[in-house]
């Protein structure tokens, strides 16, 4: 990352009171830059935006990007060069639940996003987060690119996929003969500490291990790409400094997944966190009806060769970070420190 780039830079985040969304702006205040949030309330309780302090480091207007016209006066008002667009449903059992939220929120939400962005002359770059499931999954064992197919046969997995076509139009139609930057980030499955979120893996287990009951593992077979919440956020950074520079030539869909070794099983991940917490929580298996791929890996050769991107640390590594912020967090530690700490590791590498 350009050391000096982000600095008094003006950047409007959607989402930024989720996981994710709270370690990107909390990294962006540190790099200097002048934040607007515009999310939800946190979604769960606790939350690393609440943990941490966040609501005393920047403003944000607590709306729904389904409501364009808060969004695009909002966006107006602060008058952005860069916007982060990662506000949305996020969960696949969620997303059987209620399919129409998520559709509403993940496509809609997405392209009132992007007419905003466009309406706002000051900015130059978006860009716009969706998932590593947007790709018609097959369950070969390869690893797929920015080229493959898209599709999704959960309301979650194929909601991103709309989403991603929803960004392809508006690039072709509009950003490109506007002269701005426009790009979609598919990342793997994300870990790291402040994650509360219902049914993922490392915050049900940090869940049983407190609380000394099991928890229940629905497919421990499964491998997914997981990777540290800081090593795609460290992508969408370099990203966005690049598509503001030359909206041209790096605009388009990018992914961002884990090094080798780094797409494992369930119950590997398990073990590491067990090993990672010293006294893990005990297990068993559940049943679901959900459908749910079994098998997910990244091709990120793009994003390397392009971008210069790699990922720092190992999945061993990234359990650790993630259980000993929850160590830390149940301690009563001053989340904010130990959280721009544990960047400041991360970018020494």
């Amino acid at each position: 990352m350009r050391g000096d780039f982000w600095h008094g830079k003006k950047v409007f985040i959607t989402g930024c009171t989720g996981f994710k969304g709270s370690w990107l702006a909390l990294w962006l205040y540190r790099r200097g830059a002048t934040l607007r949030g515009y999310s939800l309330n946190p979604p769960t309780k606790p939350s690393m935006y609440e943990r941490c302090g966040l609501r005393r480091l920047y403003p944000a207007r607590i709306a729904d990007v389904r409501d364009y016209k808060t969004l695009r006066a909002d966006m107006a008002a602060f008058a952005p060069d860069i916007v982060f667009h990662l506000a949305a449903q996020p969960l696949v059992l969620e997303s059987y639940k209620q399919p129409l939220y998520t559709y509403e929120t993940n496509i809609i939400g997405t392209a009132n996003v992007l007419e905003a962005a466009l309406r706002v002359p000051s900015v130059k770059a978006v860009v716009n987060v969706t998932s590593d499931k947007c790709y018609e999954n097959t369950g070969a064992a390869r690893r797929y690119c920015e080229s493959d197919r898209l599709g999704g046969d959960d309301p979650y997995s194929s909601s991103k996929a709309c989403a991603e076509l929803v960004d392809a139009a508006y690039l072709k139609s509009f950003y490109v003969p506007a002269g701005k930057g426009l790009a979609s980030a598919r990342a793997g499955n994300v870990i790291g500490g402040g994650d509360w979120a219902a049914d993922r893996l490392l915050p049900d287990f940090v869940r049983a291990a407190l609380t000394c009951k099991p928890m229940f593992i629905r497919n421990p077979g499964h491998t997914r790409p997981w990777q540290h919440v800081l090593e795609p956020l460290c992508g969408y950074i370099l990203l966005a400094e690049k598509l503001y520079a030359a909206p041209k030539r790096y605009s388009g869909a990018w992914n961002f997944g884990p090094g080798p070794g780094g797409a494992r099983p369930v119950k590997e991940v398990i073990e590491l966190a067990r090993k990672a917490w010293g006294t893990g929580a005990s297990c068993k298996i559940s049943r679901s009806s959900a459908h749910e791929a079994k098998r997910l890996e990244l091709n990120s050769a793009k994003a390397k060769r392009e971008l210069g991107w790699r990922p720092k640390w190992r999945l061993e590594t990234a359990v650790a970070k993630t259980v000993a912020w929850a160590k830390a967090s149940r301690t009563k530690q001053d989340m904010l420190a130990y959280s721009l700490s544990q960047i400041a590791e991360y970018e020494t590498l």
